[in-house]
């Protein structure tokens, strides 16, 4: 399905929301959207030795955080290649901005006829979320990933590929997890407010893929195509 104007794209969700399995259904739909992940962005430009790739490189060599302006300088010199370059001037931005601070920066260095004129925030009850991560399993070797409520191994707690024994994230737990939420919210509702500003935030409601994927598809085909 092709787009008449160039969609500039960032999801927003908890994690375990299901933004990466949105994310993989939508450029399948839409191929000409451009996936843009932040730390693909930071670690080609570390390796192609670009001046802001060179400074982020010196944080990082350190043990230190890459600063705000940094690395949304190499986000958004990339952003600008892609819109300028790719036949659409269509992407989806995947991990950046988290903060309000970090969404003010990134819009100030890409101007306003470039900037994202598109935020879902994929609004997932929590408590679902919570259930699906205690449900989760993995298997270490490759990264797939099951969960034992709606797409369990074919053999309880054996990978379908390998039949090797799957395992638990150290992280999967609802008192874990919690936390992550938590600090998620926090960083939220000032962004929400941002975009909300902007009048390009649009909640899309649901607790599976399946139903808010629909709802994903028609809002960009209304507006873009």
């Amino acid at each position: 399905m092709s787009l008449r104007l160039p969609a500039r794209l960032l999801l927003l969700g908890a994690p375990g929301s299901g933004k990466g399995t949105q994310s993989s259904r939508l450029l399948k739909v839409f191929p000409q959207i451009d996936a843009l992940s932040s730390g693909d962005i930071l670690r080609n430009e570390i390796l192609q030795k670009t001046p802001l790739g060179l400074e982020a490189s010196k944080f990082m060599q350190r043990g230190e955080l890459v600063p705000d302006s940094t690395i949304v300088g190499v986000i958004a010199s990339r952003m600008k290649r892609e819109q300028t370059s790719a036949d659409s001037g269509s992407w989806l931005l995947d991990g950046f901005p988290r903060t309000k601070v970090q969404a003010e920066a990134l819009d100030g260095m890409l101007g306003h006829e470039q900037n994202i004129n598109l935020v879902v925030e994929l609004d997932v009850d929590q408590d679902v979320i919570l259930q699906r991560i205690e449900s989760r399993w993995v298997h270490p070797g490759s990264g797939r990933v099951y969960n034992i409520d709606y797409n369990p191994p074919k053999v309880p707690f054996k990978d379908d590929v390998t039949g090797e024994p799957l395992v638990k994230r150290p992280d999967d737990t609802a008192e874990v997890f919690q936390k992550r939420l938590d600090s998620y919210n926090t960083m939220l509702h000032p962004l929400k407010e941002y975009y909300s500003g902007k009048d390009v935030l649009v909640s899309l409601k649901g607790n599976t893929s399946d139903v808010i994927f629909p709802q994903l598809k028609s809002l960009i085909e209304d507006r873009f195509s």
